[in-house]
């Protein structure tokens, strides 16, 4: 006699007990659903240099279709160092101080991973983007939420230096900065620098949308300060600055001794990225134009959004890099700023995403994002109807 087994599949528990489906897949679905106009997730709406993507099939159809080295192919390593020293003035070896990744992302949880160990204690910078908290969560870290300062959106290095302990391990920075649009300045950095000299604390700098920095300003990267470089993992993406965020390519850079544990990591959560694409990559970054030409670009899409903006009742906080321009909604309605993004998107038709969201705790200012990495007349369209306000 046979016994009939029920299927049962066992409880697994959760490593991420506080994570759930995230704002941008909710405004995203909301906007599909409503036929809004998507200024919510931050991902352009219009195309690549088709010289991008013609490079891209040149190499499949020259053969480059296998595994490719493990921390990228020398070619494209070669082209990132020498764009890093040509801009910021500090030389990586490609050979053992640069990692091609599949994308800033996967970058960030590798760098964690490989720095952080249970009990260590990581500073993240609110608000912040939403992949920090869980990446050090997996890790076994302990998260230490310090607050940039409301409205300017600037570091508050007395909080900073306050939260600094014996187990402090690592402190996540950003700049230019998702969500606010601020940029740090020179001063901020070496502020910055002064504060971690006498610690052994580790900096991972995402620097994802360095290209996208307005009015005159520079990139204040972390490779320009020595001794921040020395302790520093830098994190940037080509899918942002190339306008191909599905692509999911990204680079590091960092001395020897932290890309070497970094690496240690990296072979056995992805191992490599896509042969074709990085060989399109490297030989497209021979001519610098498209990223000396991101802030002149963006810049433009910037003002001609703000222009629109200005006729409404919100109040433009200014956005000094990224692709984003942040709001105050206090003059346009007393809704929180998560019901306001649901009541926009379903009554006026243009998706936002609440500030809210990028704090553990909610933190409510009154204040939204909006995305204008859109054609001219995805962004004028979706000005039509915000003049209603």
């Amino acid at each position: 006699m046979s016994l009939s087994l029920a299927a049962r599949t066992p409880d697994p528990g959760t490593r991420l007990p506080n994570v759930g489906t995230t704002i941008f897949t909710v405004m995203s679905a909301l906007a599909a659903e409503k036929n809004a106009v998507n200024l919510g997730q931050g991902f352009p709406d219009f195309h690549c240099d088709p010289a991008l993507t013609e490079a891209v099939t040149a190499a499949m159809q020259a053969g480059h279709n296998q595994y490719p080295p493990m921390p990228g192919i020398a070619a494209l390593r070669n082209a990132i160092a020498s764009k890093i020293e040509a801009l910021y003035g500090r030389s990586y070896d490609p050979n053992a101080e640069i990692t091609v990744t599949a994308g800033a992302t996967q970058a960030i949880i590798t760098a964690i991973l490989a720095l952080v160990r249970p009990g260590d204690e990581v500073i993240v910078l609110e608000p912040c983007y939403d992949s920090y908290v869980p990446n050090i969560e997996l890790a076994g870290g302990t998260v230490v939420r310090v607050p940039l300062v409301p409205g300017s959106f600037r570091p508050d290095f007395d909080r900073i230096a306050a939260a600094l302990t014996r187990r402090t391990r690592a402190i996540l920075i950003n700049t230019p900065h998702n969500p606010s649009a601020t940029v740090w300045t020179a001063e901020e950095m070496r502020q910055l620098e002064a504060l971690l000299a006498p610690t052994d604390v580790f900096v991972i700098s995402d620097e994802v949308y360095e290209h996208m920095v307005f009015d005159g300003a520079a990139h204040q990267s972390a490779a320009r300060f020595p001794s921040l470089a020395a302790r520093s993992i830098l994190v940037s993406s080509f899918g942002k600055t190339y306008h191909v965020t599905g692509w999911k390519v990204g680079y590091v850079a960092a001395p020897a001794a932290l890309m070497a544990e970094f690496r240690k990591v990296h072979q056995f959560n992805v191992f490599t990225v896509n042969t074709p694409m990085q060989h399109a990559l490297a030989s497209y970054m021979a001519n610098p134009a498209p990223y000396l030409e991101l802030p002149a670009f963006y810049q433009r899409k910037r003002d001609l959004f703000a222009q629109g903006l200005a006729r409404t009742r919100f109040k433009l906080l200014r956005s000094e890099g990224t692709y984003f321009q942040c709001v105050d909604i206090s003059a346009v309605s007393d809704l929180n700023e998560a019901d306001f993004c649901q009541w926009l998107t379903r009554e006026v038709g243009v998706a936002a995403i609440p500030l809210s969201a990028f704090y553990g705790n909610g933190f409510d200012q009154r204040v939204v994002r909006f995305c204008f990495a859109k054609k001219d007349q995805t962004l004028l369209s979706a000005l039509e109807r915000l003049a209603r306000l």
